[in-house]
């Protein structure tokens, strides 16, 4: 199973669709407060439609708690615009994390620094806008990873 984590997601529309996204590559969906609104906000649900109640969620106080959680052995890959590696470089394997940050800040500066051999980037043309939705980034990459892993995920 992939993991995709949503660092202090702010737009429900956003955690929403990538709940869609989970739900049909079979990932698990992580969100790591604070959120910017409710689990029960309808904008959320709204966009699962009827599926918001069948996503593999798990929800966490913090990066350490869930970071504490990772199996030993599984990557965490670490998705920024603060990078030239693009995500089709890494080598995606079932039981990866694929970590994306809040949609105004990304991913906080420390952990990026941290763990620069884990940070991956959305090739984007020169002069294009500085980043894409947040949504449409894990559907690009989660199903990358899918590809990767193999007929097992979707």
């Amino acid at each position: 199973m992939l993991h995709v984590v949503l660092m202090a997601p702010e737009i429900p529309h956003n955690t929403g669709a990538a709940g869609r996204l989970c739900l049909a590559t079979g990932a698990r969906l992580h969100l790591v407060k604070p959120l910017g609104f409710s689990l029960d906000d309808r904008q959320v649900k709204r966009v699962g439609l009827d599926y918001w109640k069948d996503v593999d969620l798990q929800l966490w106080e913090s990066w350490d708690e869930l970071a504490a959680s990772v199996p030993e052995g599984a990557n965490v890959h670490l998705l920024t615009t603060k990078t030239r590696r693009p995500h089709w470089d890494a080598v995606f394997r079932d039981g990866d994390y694929l970590v994306f940050g809040c949609e105004t800040k990304g991913l906080p500066e420390s952990l990026l620094g941290a763990h620069p051999e884990s940070c991956l980037t959305i090739p984007m043309r020169e002069g294009s806008p500085r980043s894409l939705n947040l949504a449409t980034s894990v559907g690009i990459v989660l199903y990358e990873a899918v590809r990767q892993v193999g007929s097992g995920q979707a």
